[in-house]
């Protein structure tokens, strides 16, 4: 029998079976192989503290309002960072077989049916190494972020928050040419921030981060600040990081008010640029290029070309009926963890 995690309530995981059912003729079945965990994502979801599951997303007009949310228990959709291997095909299925292994997003589930016509460019590269399929969603989410930076070579870039996508970000940074500083409390992060191509890492609880930049950079600060925490003081540290008129790049998630910011400080004196970066959307002056499909592809790509080493950010890989166990020491805040796996078998 094949089964699904859903979220029963705040912090209330459990297992739905999955009925079989025969497939449509332009359908194909997929066996999960992996599906990775957002610890970002999904624990505002499991804690129940995510704008949908308080408020009403009105997508037409964009805005978030009081009443019915947009999200009720049980939460069906935890988990987006999936790679498969199709198993049956439907007999007007000519472009993919049994055998093939797809990424995308169907959550944390032992199986999938997917219309081929829905596929398109989410077939793994032959020979790759079927993990880097996980890697698809928030690698695209820190590629996103990257290009939104618009980083020039020989740009000092500071990442704040050094969870795996500020890794991601590290790494694409460094490789586009950049000088690179790490910004997080954690030692095993700073150090995998530093296997990751960061030439320097920081403690903030150490003293200011800005200050700290501006010693290593003549007194100029950053070209360029990226957070990727969702923490409101790392924010905060960042517009105080760049130099005069330069752009910080908000990823992270913050959930509910984001006090401590003091935007009549440095954010207006220096008239800092600050920009919104999230995966629902890509920049307009690059969207007749760049789309999420790409950004999804090219994030698996970039990892079976050597260009990006995401692998190592695997901390724990567990089978899926502990799932459970997983959720809660991430919600305890176990900071041993960066990227954990579902394993839902071995991959043939």
């Amino acid at each position: 029998m094949n089964h699904a995690l859903v979220l029963a309530g705040i912090r209330q995981l459990q297992f739905e079976p999955l009925p079989q059912r025969d497939l449509a003729p332009d359908e194909v079945r997929i066996r999960t192989l992996y599906s990775g965990i957002s610890a970002g994502t999904e624990l505002s979801q499991y804690r129940g503290t995510s704008p949908y599951m308080s408020r009403h997303w009105d997508i037409a007009r964009r805005v978030f309002r009081d009443g019915e949310p947009s999200w009720s228990f049980p939460v069906r959709n935890l988990g987006y960072e999936e790679v498969g291997e199709i198993v049956e095909a439907g007999n007007e299925v000519a472009d993919y077989k049994p055998g093939d292994r797809i990424f995308g997003t169907w959550g944390h589930r032992s199986a999938h049916v997917m219309r081929a016509a829905d596929i398109g460019d989410r077939r793994m590269p032959d020979g790759a190494d079927p993990r880097f399929g996980i890697f698809s969603h928030i690698g695209a989410v820190a590629l996103n972020g990257v290009h939104d930076a618009r980083i020039r070579i020989g740009d000092l870039v500071v990442v704040f928050g050094l969870g795996v996508p500020g890794q991601i970000v590290v790494q694409a940074a460094h490789r586009s040419g950049a000088t690179v500083i790490g910004v997080d409390p954690v030692p095993f992060r700073r150090q995998m921030a530093e296997r990751m191509g960061a030439t320097h890492t920081l403690d903030p609880d150490s003293g200011s981060v800005a200050d700290a930049v501006k010693d290593l950079n003549g007194g100029l600060g950053a070209d360029i600040c990226i957070e990727v925490s969702g923490f409101p003081p790392a924010l905060a540290e960042a517009l105080r990081t760049v130099a005069y008129a330069s752009r910080v790049v908000a990823m992270g998630f913050f959930q509910g008010e984001t006090l401590g910011l003091r935007l009549g400080d440095e954010f207006h004196h220096n008239r800092i640029e600050l920009v919104s970066s999230q995966i629902s959307g890509v920049a307009p002056d690059g969207s007749h290029r760049w789309n999420k499909p790409r950004l999804w592809k090219t994030a698996v790509h970039l990892q079976h070309q050597g260009r990006l080493d995401l692998l190592p950010l695997i901390t724990d890989t567990v089978p899926f009926e502990t799932a459970p166990t997983l959720f809660e020491r991430l919600d305890s805040g176990d900071t041993t963890i960066l990227q954990s796996v579902l394993n839902f078998g071995e991959a043939s």
